[in-house]
């Protein structure tokens, strides 16, 4: 089993930066690919960015093409979600996930979520 907790969400007005942060514990023997999803009130949930278990990977959606950035710290269990240059449509829960496969796919594990709110 692993856990994943998502820290660093908050309230920022457009045009700001926040760092998601999703550390992982338990069996971290495996390391796994890690998505970022997001999900809007009324809407489903959505895919925002993915990174192999190495790092040198790394995939994003068309909406957060050169404002976000995925990496991770393989030594502290961690992935980071740099997010720059917000947009009030980037208002959302963001929840990280592991999955054993690059590109992601079988999502095993899933946290519990952190609020993003960009102000106009």
């Amino acid at each position: 089993q692993v856990q994943l907790v998502e820290s660093g969400g908050g309230l920022v007005q457009a045009g700001g930066s926040l760092r998601l942060s999703c550390e992982a514990s338990g069996r971290t023997s495996i390391v796994y690919a890690m998505g970022w999803f997001r999900q809007a009130p009324g809407k489903e949930r959505e895919f925002v960015a993915a990174i192999s278990g190495s790092g040198g990977r790394t995939d994003y959606a068309d909406s957060v093409k050169g404002r976000f950035t995925i990496s991770r710290d393989n030594a502290k269990n961690t992935v980071y979600l740099q997010m720059n240059s917000l947009k009030p449509e980037d208002t959302a829960v963001y929840y990280c996930a592991a999955s054993a496969y690059y590109p992601l796919r079988q999502l095993s594990y899933w946290g519990q979520g952190t609020q993003v709110t960009v102000s106009s």
